[in-house]
């Protein structure tokens, strides 16, 4: 299993971004957070490509594998990492079923699977 899935986007970076936001809230999912890791660099005089982290997810989902298995919450919410780097965007995400793995999650395989089909469906409004 791939620990980590990148995805080259075919838009630019703004674009991409705001793409990815809607696709987020579209699939039915909360954005709790858009971390623009550049605007952060810069704020203590250091530079950085274009990068944002979007922590999302859907409380009636993820609170469950949180209540049963809590040291999933180290990795949940859903990330996706947006960067620019050689004039290309790319976008890149743990998939649940690693992390389900990495947290000996049992018995939640429905659960689970419909993260990584959420993940997926977002990715694939800019790949």
């Amino acid at each position: 299993m791939t620990e980590v899935v990148v995805s080259s986007t075919r838009y630019p970076y703004d674009d991409t971004v705001a793409r990815l936001r809607k696709a987020i809230t579209d699939t039915g999912n909360n954005l709790f957070a858009d971390l623009d890791q550049s605007v952060a660099a810069q704020s203590v005089g250091l530079t950085l490509r274009p990068t944002r982290l979007l922590v999302f997810g859907n409380p009636r989902g993820g609170t469950p594998l949180m209540d049963a298995f809590p040291l999933i919450a180290l990795d949940l919410p859903l990330k996706l990492l947006v960067w620019e780097e050689n004039a290309k965007v790319k976008v890149a995400y743990t998939q649940a079923a690693v992390l389900a793995e990495r947290y000996d999650v049992t018995g939640k395989d429905a659960q689970i699977a419909a993260m990584d089909r959420t993940l997926e469906a977002v990715v694939a409004a800019v790949a």
